[in-house]
């Protein structure tokens, strides 16, 4: 394996990787022999503050208690993994774990970590830092162990200390630089696991003296710690300075940063909600980027010499079901809901160029994606046939949860795409009760209560894993799906324990089958989202899975 020594400068600078560079709308930077692209200026001779405009407030600065892209964007600056991404891929690479090794059994994975590291407190990180933040996810209690809180750890490492279910088993520190983790049952997407913002390194220094697992409220209002909220302290190349919600989180350069540091001093990270005041801030030179371009904007701003690119679809938006609402137990309501939904008008009317149609809960590209899997076509008829035969001839009332002021990848204006799914389900006799939330608050209503009927939501690929997907949404029994399905839960576990990616790709295709005739819910689109650029950003490290880190940026003025 390589060595990661610099390598997220390296990353930046690797002008032939597919998307780490290419901006749509100008030329892709040419390179002279020293590395630098042209048009790009030295680090003193730019304005080093960074202004990216996002969505939304993060739901904390805690990445082991988040699950949402706003959040993980900006823990992404701070903190670090022990595996990374390989640049404009879903594939992993070495971090501040510089090679591994993983014994026949599948079982014990030890880490080589990188030297001469630190957080941004000044401990040293190493194998004993390692292993407390290993034992730290394992051993929550409480409401620090329930879906709204660590809905990773929960869904890819099957609970926590005294679960029997507990795929971790103990983490050894054999020496500074060597740590070894052991499992309970081979996992192999356990090291592509570990790219994820939730299993990042944190400070055991900083994690103790501010009470990291100090939370507190319910699954459904979680209250986040003083670490969560003021001190988050990870090995990356930006540190934390200030959070004021509502309104901007702002990194500083960390000085004694293990690799190389770029251009960009500081980072802001700027809520705005709407779309159009985004395009407008850019417009108005009041920020260098922001994410989730709405449709009609991509054209126009292009022609205004704005930076536009769209990375490759490694989405999914679907509607889901909750099969704690009565009406949705029901497989022929869940099927009528299936044929009453036109996706080619919904891709065309309200979701981006590129967007490709869904018939299953993971992209094309991911293995085990089943090319005849069991499809519901638009069939209003069909549909109605269906109500009927349910016993809902006079007609059908759903509760529909949709969040309202976020855009997300998969979700870039989640009010129109509302809008025209309800009037498709009305058309076929299902009468809609709208409950709209602020994004934290529709996070916490999906994912920590059954308080929901049919909902939008969906996902952005973390890592390039079939289980990422369909394992996270239903490995196991949750209350956004709140359905009971033990030969799914079985068939998932298995899969993820095939270390052959031919042979575990053949069992997904059979899963993704079985999900279908299931219908948990209904898969819509692979959207493929866009980003927007001052014309002085000239490179991106653009990632399908947004594995951005802002020292990769470079700049021209």
């Amino acid at each position: 394996m390589i060595s990661p020594a610099k390598r997220r400068l390296l990353a930046g600078l690797a002008g032939a990787a597919a998307m780490t560079l290419v901006l749509t709308g100008c030329v892709q930077s040419q390179r002279d022999d020293t590395g630098e692209s042209e048009g790009s200026a030295e680090p003193g001779d730019v304005n080093s503050t960074f202004i990216f405009a996002g969505s939304s407030d993060p739901s904390g600065l805690d990445p082991a208690f988040a699950n949402d892209g706003e959040s993980f964007r900006i823990s992404r600056n701070i903190f670090e993994g022990l595996i990374g991404v390989e640049p404009g891929t879903a594939d992993p690479a070495p971090l501040l774990a510089e090679s591994w090794e993983t014994t026949e059994d599948g079982l014990s994975t030890t880490f080589n970590l990188v030297s001469d590291v630190t957080f941004h407190d000044g401990t040293e990180f190493n194998a004993e830092a390692v292993c407390t933040n290993f034992e730290r996810w394992y051993n929550w209690t409480g409401i620090a162990a329930t879906e709204s809180l660590s809905y990773y750890y929960g869904s890819l490492f099957g609970g926590f200390a005294g679960d029997e279910n507990a795929l971790y088993e103990s983490c050894s520190a054999d020496d500074e630089l060597t740590a070894t983790v052991t499992l309970t049952r081979p996992f192999s997407g356990f090291v592509p696991a570990l790219s994820l913002p939730s299993f990042a390194m944190q400070s055991p220094t900083a994690m103790e003296e501010y009470g990291a697992d100090d939370v507190g409220g319910s699954e459904e209002a979680p209250e986040y710690s003083e670490y969560a909220e003021a001190h988050p302290t990870g090995t990356g190349p930006f540190m934390f300075e200030s959070w004021n919600p509502g309104s901007e989180v702002v990194l500083q350069a960390y000085p004694d940063y293990w690799g190389e540091q770029g251009q960009v001093q500081e980072v802001v990270f700027r809520v705005i909600d709407d779309p159009t005041a985004r395009r407008q801030a850019l417009e108005a030179g009041d920020i260098d980027g922001y994410d989730l371009v709405a449709p009609a904007d991509t054209a126009a701003l292009e022609d205004a010499g704005f930076n536009v690119m769209q990375r490759d679809p490694f989405t999914v938006l679907y509607l889901g079901f909750n099969q704690q609402v009565e009406e949705l137990q029901d497989p022929l309501v869940r099927e009528a809901i299936a044929h009453a939904i036109d996706r080619d008008a919904l891709v065309t009317q309200v979701l981006p160029e590129g967007t490709e149609n869904a018939t299953q809960f993971i992209p094309p590209v991911v293995n085990g994606y089943n090319d005849s899997v069991t499809t519901y076509d638009y069939d209003p008829e069909r549909a109605q046939e269906l109500l009927a035969e349910a016993g809902y001839e006079d007609g059908l009332e759903l509760t529909f949860n949709y969040p309202v002021n976020i855009s997300r990848p998969y979700m870039p204006n989640p009010e129109e795409i509302f809008v025209a799914l309800s009037g498709q389900l009305e058309q076929v006799g299902i009468t809609v009760n709208p409950v709209a939330d602020e994004w934290v608050d529709y996070l916490d209503r999906i994912q920590g209560s059954a308080d929901h009927g049919i909902h939008l939501l969906g996902w952005t690929g973390d890592y390039n894993d079939t289980d990422n997907f369909v394992g996270v949404f239903f490995g196991t029994q949750g209350n956004e799906w709140g359905f009971d399905n033990p030969e799914l839960f079985q068939a998932l576990a298995e899969a993820r324990q095939i270390p052959d990616m031919e042979e575990a790709g053949a069992r997904y295709q059979e899963i993704n089958e079985q999900i279908a005739e299931f219908i948990p819910g209904v898969p819509l689109a692979h959207p493929a989202p866009s980003l927007a650029f001052n014309p002085r950003v000239t490179s991106y490290p653009a990632s399908p899975v947004n594995d951005e880190v802002y020292n990769m940026i470079e700049l021209s003025e």
